[in-house]
């Protein structure tokens, strides 16, 4: 047993990020191997991978001088003179085949750019990881992160090498966020999976960037995981206005100089601004210490406050146990709160961590702990009940069925000044797949082309343009295939098997209810807005 004295100062509890990089574990009996000739740098095996272990990498003429591995010329002008690679990490890559699954490749030159073999005949893909990891640094300051899935994937995840189960429908989502807003993000986490594989001591896969900045973390109950992230964004608010105070009365006295005086001035009216405050941040530090140099009190007392003056990138992340179940009343009352944080539902319909217990996020026909012959009550509708808030922005995504939506729902809530809630659609293992979670990607897009599952978002500032704030992302579904989806999962099919005669009126009710929610979205799209 280790004393508390081992453990030297961090005897509060926190805990070194970015440790599970070092655990190296290889046990993908079937990993990766990239095809340059078949690449078009498109990303989307980065974007998908659960595990954060494909990257694209993009190295200037004195990275390249140390490159031992094969290389494209960089598409884009902001990579002139650059190239571009492709780098698996064969050791800490789970061997899901998500990434080879949704790869387009070039037809015109024989297909996909990614295809699986056996690890061994990979190995030696560890050193070239190894050398883009520690000598190829981020070009993610060359382009706008947030325009779109390609750009997304040149910026460092700050969630690497998770516990997550191979093929694992959460982490991509979870990975995606401290790609866009990492180094600014504080995250409350609910108990689940989302809290075991984020946090499992000594392995944490939350990291930092090369300016270590990177995601603060911590956990808490079921039940009160909401209220958790509330305090947060309430304590940040409040160190944040003792900021604007103490500028104030900077600004009212006569011993500044005008040129500080205008940095202090900027930072109060953009401090809500996330790139702006990053921006002026340096400035206002070097104001602190300029004052600090001629003994200003004021400017003492502001030096313990500088870390918050970057807008923080408040996030909620837990299950759909936690968000439709046991945290409801504290999710609902901190959405109600109107408080510029953002919540993250990842949707497995399903106790995933807990060993598979029916939810209220469970279907109707879907066998589950506590529902052994198929669930008799339809699905709550968690997003659709935070519309009639008025001012909570609200999403449904599925990363495997449209990319491009999950990216915008993301980068909307974020932005929105209020509560923001996005429900993530994440297929589990306790779905029991029968393709294998090397297809959770495309059982996303299946469960939208087929209509189990919808995309939608609404945004609460249309409203104020004078604009329907429900936008529906999904298109007609092919109806005909919600059965054959159904059957593809064993949470279904098991029903067929034990109970067939009840199976055939739940599967009804199933689509019937399917149909009559995206019935519903249809109409709520179809508003016209504008009407007196």
């Amino acid at each position: 047993m280790l004393p508390v004295s081992a453990f030297k100062g961090i005897e509060d509890g926190t805990w070194y990020q970015g440790t599970s990089k070092y655990e190296k574990r290889g046990v993908a009996a079937f990993v990766p191997e990239w095809n340059p000739e078949n690449c078009i740098q498109c990303n989307k095996c980065a974007y998908v991978c659960p595990h954060a272990s494909i990257r694209p990498f993009v190295l200037d003429a004195e990275e390249q001088k140390g490159a031992k591995f094969e290389q494209l010329k960089a598409v884009g002008k902001v990579f002139d003179g650059m190239t571009f690679r492709i780098q698996v990490d064969v050791l800490d890559c789970l061997g899901c085949g998500n990434c080879a699954d949704i790869c387009p490749g070039n037809p015109k030159k024989g297909g996909k750019a990614l295809t699986m073999k056996h690890l061994e005949s990979q190995l030696a893909e560890a050193d070239n990881w190894t050398y883009c990891a520690e000598n190829v640094k981020t070009k993610q300051h060359l382009v706008d992160i947030k325009s779109n899935v390609k750009n997304s994937q040149f910026a460092t995840p700050l969630f690497e090498f998770s516990g997550a189960c191979s093929g694992c429908g959460e982490t991509p989502y979870v990975k995606l966020i401290s790609q866009l807003f990492g180094d600014r993000e504080m995250v409350a986490n609910a108990t689940g999976c989302s809290s075991i594989y984020s946090g499992s001591v000594p392995s944490t896969p939350y990291t930092t960037n090369e300016n270590g900045h990177g995601p603060a973390w911590a956990n808490s109950l079921f039940e009160d995981f909401c209220e958790f992230g509330l305090g947060m964004e309430l304590a940040n608010e409040k160190m944040r206005a003792r900021i604007v105070k103490l500028f104030n009365e900077i600004l009212a006295a006569d011993n500044a100089s005008p040129e500080a005086k205008e940095v202090l001035k900027a930072w109060i009216e953009n401090m809500y601004d996330a790139d702006k405050t990053k921006e002026l941040a340096p400035q206002v530090k070097a104001v602190i210490e300029e004052g600090l140099s001629h003994g200003c009190p004021i400017c003492k007392e502001l030096k313990g406050l500088t870390q918050y003056l970057v807008k923080r990138s408040q996030w909620i992340i837990g299950g759909d146990g936690a968000s439709y179940d046991i945290g409801y009343g504290g999710l609902d009352h901190v959405i109600a709160s109107g408080k510029d944080v953002n919540i993250l539902v990842l949707d497995t319909e399903v106790y995933s961590n807990t060993g598979g217990q029916s939810s209220k996020a469970t279907p109707v026909g879907a066998i589950a702990k506590f529902a052994a012959a198929g669930k008799r009550v339809r699905k709550k509708d968690l997003g659709l009940m935070a519309t009639t808030y008025g001012y909570v922005y609200v999403a449904q995504i599925a990363m495997g069925a449209d990319q491009a939506q999950t990216l915008k729902a993301i980068r909307e809530a974020e932005a929105y000044p209020g509560p923001s809630l996005i429900i993530a659609y994440a297929p589990c293992i306790n779905h029991g797949l029968k393709a294998g979670m090397g297809k959770s990607q495309e059982e996303e897009e299946k469960a939208v082309k087929c209509g189990y599952w919808h995309l939608w978002r609404y945004n609460p500032a249309l409203e104020e343009e004078g604009k329907n704030p429900f936008q529906l992302d999904s298109k007609e579904p092919n109806w005909e295939d919600f059965q054959g989806f159904l059957k593809g999962e064993v949470r279904y099919a098991s029903v067929m098997k034990q109970y067939p005669a009840e199976a055939e009126e739940l599967f009804k009710a199933a689509e019937e209810n399917a149909k009559w929610r995206y019935n519903s979205y249809k109409r709520l799209a179809r508003e016209n807005w504008g009407a007196e």
